[in-house]
């Protein structure tokens, strides 16, 4: 047996790129390029192509929870975006009326928004739990040697100014997050705003603008989102280095 077969499935890396490739690029292409109407083999309609988009994450989704036994928290949001995307399509697509339609900018718009608020809030609730999110995205014992930084800690008396400093960068991640959702919100005003209830291949074109939001929002929204990580991550490390008077190798951990 290989020592890839052997390692355990909770010990398996998470894949990035198969996460980006999942759960943005394949529904941006599907929702942009086969929203049409029988031209070409690949246009599916809208309904096929909107099911199919919402499809892909949801089932890598459950894929990803069978096989390592443990969430993966961007597909978490994910699967949240899909079923969340999926009620708001079924009751714009369930009538014809124009005026049905023009709740569709406010309603993704919140959609957008509300998810950021959320997780973000989870930083706020779990931040004095056993298992603070903040640990599991940023200080965790994957990067940090806690050991070591905590042994200094109570040598220096310094586990209060610590506490402090965990406190301080997990509301920074959580203004990062509110920053999404003030740009998610924006972002879906701007793409279906001018949306033509009227029009005769509406469905055609809210897809289009779907797949819009989510391509652009990955990296409008999710690049800036990994600057102010850095910037929390390199000021934790920095405060680490000022109570612990370990240096940045002694506070990560080997490779």
């Amino acid at each position: 047996m290989s020592e890839e077969t052997a390692k355990p499935a909770a010990q398996q890396q998470d894949s990035p790129l198969a996460d980006i490739l999942v759960n943005v690029l394949a529904p941006v292409l599907i929702l942009s390029k086969c929203s049409k109407d029988g031209e070409s083999f690949y246009h599916l309609g809208p309904y096929i192509a909107m099911g199919l988009a919402l499809s892909i994450p949801l089932i890598y989704g459950i894929w990803h929870f069978a096989k390592l036994k443990k969430v993966n928290v961007f597909s978490a949001v994910g699967l949240a975006n899909v079923l969340l995307t999926g009620l708001i399509t079924i009751y714009l697509y369930s009538s014809d009326d124009p005026s049905h339609r023009t709740h569709a900018p406010l309603l993704f718009g919140i959609k957008e928004a509300i998810q950021p608020l959320i997780l973000g809030s989870l930083f706020l609730f779990t931040h004095k739990k056993k298992s603070p999110l903040f640990n599991a995205f940023i200080y965790n014992e994957g990067i940090f040697d806690h050991g070591r930084i905590n042994k200094k800690l109570k040598e220096n008396d310094k586990v209060e100014e610590h506490k402090h400093l965990l406190w301080t960068s997990t509301l920074l991640f959580f203004g990062s997050f509110c920053l999404s959702a003030v740009m998610n919100l924006g972002l879906a005003w701007y793409f279906l705003h001018d949306l033509d209830p009227s029009a005769e291949n509406w469905k055609e074109l809210y897809n289009e603008d779907v797949g819009r939001i989510t391509g652009w929002g990955f990296l409008v929204i999710g690049v800036p989102l990994l600057v102010v990580g850095g910037f929390i991550l390199a000021r934790l490390i920095k405060g680490l280095k000022a109570l612990t008077g370990l240096e940045t190798e002694k506070i990560l951990q080997a490779r």
